[in-house]
């Protein structure tokens, strides 16, 4: 069957070239089939390449009886001058195969898809494109291979623009060969990504009285066509000649038609007017219209009207009117059959010489399978009513008048829309106005209309309604106008909505008055929590001495208007002449940090009283947070406890900054046993470390408030601490955590700081010891 149908293909060529013969020359069928088989043999062509030459050229010659050429400049002498077919390189390359692959051809694609099958191994062909030149100059492809979607939609439309190579090459008729990408990109619009295609060739088909058909061969190869390879190229764009003179019209020819038959009508309209007809995408959507009539009347954004603006794209002729939401308004229209009407636009116009703004209102109907579109033209007095329109709705407001002398009463439908009243009902007189307001606003507004009528003071009063949709705040306002003698004749005035305005006035003071209660109230509660901490946490006056030992102790609320932190400290000695010191943070502020700390504190003093070891300790006051109100609660502690007979300082920590040692004029920060904070872990590991102290020593034990600051390290603030306690280092026995504290809180104070000074006096012998808290 394939067979039979290439033989029948093939036959049709055949028997139509024979007829352009026999046309052409007045002689009889096999005279002209003995022509043309000369006509190959002379010029190394198969029967059929021969065909379609002479299919494309159509050029008259006179055959004799005999088969005789007579000598003129008809289709012999042609034949025998036209570009014999070759290859890329110096033999002749044979179009046979071609012209047999091109019976098969139904589609300008089918054409683009036969042509690179062919090309890519003659001349290193990576891709095709057909174009078509339209009525209107603009370049439409037709048919398209090696060339993805994307590509192909983007520039499937080609505007007549100067620097596009296939329309230079329909313009001069020669083949244009662009070999060098980057000088042919400063000259030419090239229709690809840069780097894609580095040498291409565009070449016209001749077809009919010119050619308005070009066709593409993009190269990835970089370099000049051989001669042998555009000789190729010349001759396969005139075989191509006949084969797209047998498909038959484009598509867009029979678009051209139906839209000319209508065009007359379009040139009598004395508006702007244009017929769309819809452009879809492969998926079936409209993605533009193409423009088959238009008035004198209709201006693209070239200046274009009328008939040149035939075949060319909508989106493209007229973008400000292809945006939302008038885009979509005209699919909406084209695929329900409902017509459409935009809000009205502005547009500059140049009148007389003098540029002035228009206003203008689009209109489509659907028309068969495309659109009628319409600009309308605003006068004067649309646009006044316009403005009118345009201010009610803009401004939530409606206008009224009152004729006292008719009792005429005039609303507009914003006032009707307002009022929640139906206007079938029609509108109310003057002093009914009241009536339709709150209870507990009539008086105030029957007062106010009162003054009007009586004194013709303007009325500004606001008043409320109960709609459908709700409570609305209205506004009213309206002014008297009186006659020669002064009476009030006529009243004109405006209902406002202040619905949106008064919403936002009252949760602002709802806002408000949150806001004051929720700073009184944290007020209170840092006033009770600072009572609380004081009173759980006094504080000595001086330093004092304990178990031989000199200590000061430095407590700084936080300066920031927030709760009432968890520092605490303790500093006792025990029963058995051994001095303790505990310095703790609790996690978070407020009342429930005060009552952890405290239950901590006493906790931890009692335990290490009655016999508990510092890592016991740790580990009871772990459970006992772990089972506290707050069970996700957590603190830092370090126990110390020191025996002044070995002078020996036994110490643990559960997630605490280590002590600083100071020693001959030297500081380092003692190693931390293991010890995770508390609340963190129902079976936390602690460990004991042991510092021997020497006389002059100094151990400061501090909270996490002395050495942190934000988008600061730990490292950093321990290194700070560490610089200043050597630059003041003072006299033993002298106060000296004033002028550390002022250099290491330059700031403001974001936590809460708690500090024990311990030092070992110098001088032998040991001090009774004084009451501490």
């Amino acid at each position: 069957m394939d067979r039979l149908r290439d033989l029948a293909a093939r036959t049709a060529v055949v028997e139509q070239a024979k007829g352009v013969v026999m046309a052409q020359a007045g002689c009889s069928p096999d005279a002209a089939h003995e022509e043309l088989a000369r006509r190959a043999e002379a010029g190394s062509r198969s029967l059929l390449e021969e065909c379609w030459i002479t299919l494309s050229s159509l050029v008259p010659a006179t055959v004799g009886a005999a088969g005789e050429q007579a000598p003129s400049a008809g289709s012999t002498s042609a034949a025998a001058s036209a570009p014999r077919a070759a290859g890329p390189g110096d033999g002749p390359a044979d179009l046979g195969p071609l012209g047999g692959e091109l019976v098969r051809v139904a589609t300008p694609q089918d054409l683009a898809q036969c042509l690179l099958a062919h090309l890519a191994s003659e001349v290193d062909a990576d891709a095709v494109m057909i174009y078509a030149r339209l009525p209107a100059g603009e370049l439409e492809l037709i048919g398209h291979a090696g060339v993805d979607g994307v590509l192909a939609a983007q520039w499937r439309q080609v505007p007549p623009l100067s620097g596009v190579a296939p329309l230079e090459a329909l313009r001069t008729g020669e083949p244009h060969w662009l070999e060098d990408a980057e000088a042919d990109r400063e000259r030419y619009l090239l229709m690809d990504p840069p780097g894609l295609w580095r040498s291409r060739a565009w070449l016209p088909v001749p077809t009919g009285d010119g050619p308005d058909v070009c066709v593409g061969v993009l190269r990835s190869r970089v370099g000049p066509f051989s001669a042998s390879a555009r000789r190729h190229l010349e001759a396969v764009a005139r075989l191509c000649a006949g084969r797209l003179l047998a498909i038959g019209p484009r598509p867009h020819d029979t678009a051209d038609s139906s839209a000319g038959a209508v065009q007359a009508v379009f040139d009598a309209l004395p508006d702007a007017a244009m017929l769309l007809a819809p452009v879809r995408a492969a998926a079936g959507g409209v993605e533009d219209f193409r423009i088959d009539a238009a008035t004198a009347q209709a201006v693209d954004v070239a200046g274009r009207a009328g008939r040149e603006l035939i075949g060319r794209r909508f989106r493209e002729s007229c973008p400000a009117l292809a945006g939302e939401p008038m885009w979509q308004g005209l699919k909406g229209a084209l695929a329900t059959g409902t017509p459409y009407e935009s809000e009205p636009f502005g547009r500059q116009e140049t009148v007389d010489g003098t540029t002035e703004l228009s206003t203008y209102t689009v209109r489509a109907a659907r028309l068969g399978e495309g659109l009628v579109v319409t600009w309308v033209r605003q006068g004067s007095s649309d646009r006044q009513e316009q403005r009118l329109a345009d201010l009610q709705r803009l401004g939530g407001l409606g206008w009224a008048s009152w004729n006292l002398i008719t009792h005429e009463v005039t609303w507009s439908s914003k006032v009707f829309a307002l009022l929640d009243r139906d206007p079938a009902r029609g509108p109310v007189d003057l002093t009914g106005l009241p009536a339709l307001a709150l209870p507990e606003d009539m008086a105030a507004l029957t007062h106010a209309i009162g003054e009007l009528l009586a004194r013709g003071r303007t009325v500004d009063v606001p008043f409320r309604v109960r709609t459908a949709e709700g409570l609305r705040h209205l506004r009213a306002v309206a002014e008297a106008v009186p006659d020669s003698a002064g009476t009030t004749v006529e009243v004109h005035g405006v209902i406002q909505d202040l619905t949106a305005q008064r919403s936002a006035e009252l949760a602002l003071v709802e806002s408000e008055r949150a806001i004051l209660t929720q700073h009184d109230v944290l007020r209170a509660e840092r006033t009770l929590a600072g009572r609380l901490q004081h009173a759980l946490l006094p504080l000595p006056t001086r330093p004092v001495l304990l178990a031989g030992l000199r200590v000061e102790v430095a407590y700084l609320p936080a300066q920031s208007d927030v709760h009432v932190g968890g520092d605490w400290f303790s500093v006792i000695e025990l029963p058995d002449g051994d001095a303790l010191f505990v310095v703790g943070d609790v996690a978070g502020h407020g009342i429930d940090a005060v009552a952890t700390m405290a239950q901590l504190r006493f906790t931890a003093k009692g335990m290490v009283i009655t016999g508990s070891s510092l890592t016991g300790a740790l580990t009871r006051l772990n459970t006992l947070l772990l089972h506290s109100r707050d069970s996700h609660g957590t603190a830092t502690l370090i126990l110390a406890r020191y025996n002044p007979a070995e002078r020996r300082l036994v110490w643990a920590q559960a997630g605490h900054p280590p002590p600083l040692l100071v020693r001959d004029g030297r500081v380092r920060y003692l190693d931390r046993p293991r010890g995770m904070l508390l609340g963190a872990s129902p079976a936390p590991e602690y460990e004991e470390a042991v510092c021997r102290l020497a006389p002059g020593d100094r151990v400061l034990l501090y909270t996490d408030g002395l050495v942190e600051r934000p988008a600061e390290g730990l490292d950093r603030g321990l290194t700070r601490l560490a610089d200043a306690v050597l630059s003041h280092a003072d006299e033993p026995g002298s106060p000296s955590l004033g002028p550390l504290l002022a250099s290491m809180l330059e700031r403001e104070r974001r936590d809460d700081v708690c500090v024990v000074d311990v030092r070992v006096p110098v001088g032998p012998g040991r001090t009774a010891p004084q009451p501490v808290p």
